[in-house]
């Protein structure tokens, strides 16, 4: 997260300005995060929106307090 909000990383994130985790999930196995990375890019946004919005109604920063 620190990488992110401070734009060391190139990529998506720090092309669009995105600072904020607002959803995650986490997984024993990379393979099964991967898998579940695929499954999102196949959702439309009004779905992605709903399973954010379903545990974070506000949008808070996930990732606010958490040490760095």
């Amino acid at each position: 997260m620190f990488e992110h909000k401070n734009e060391i990383i190139e990529g998506f994130s720090k092309r669009y300005g995105l600072k904020k985790l607002v959803y995650f999930e986490q997984f024993q196995y990379v393979n099964d995060a991967i898998k579940r990375e695929k499954q999102f890019k196949n959702w439309n946004r009004s779905w992605k929106i709903d399973l954010i919005e379903k545990d974070n109604k506000n949008w808070e920063d996930l990732s606010y307090d958490w040490s760095l």
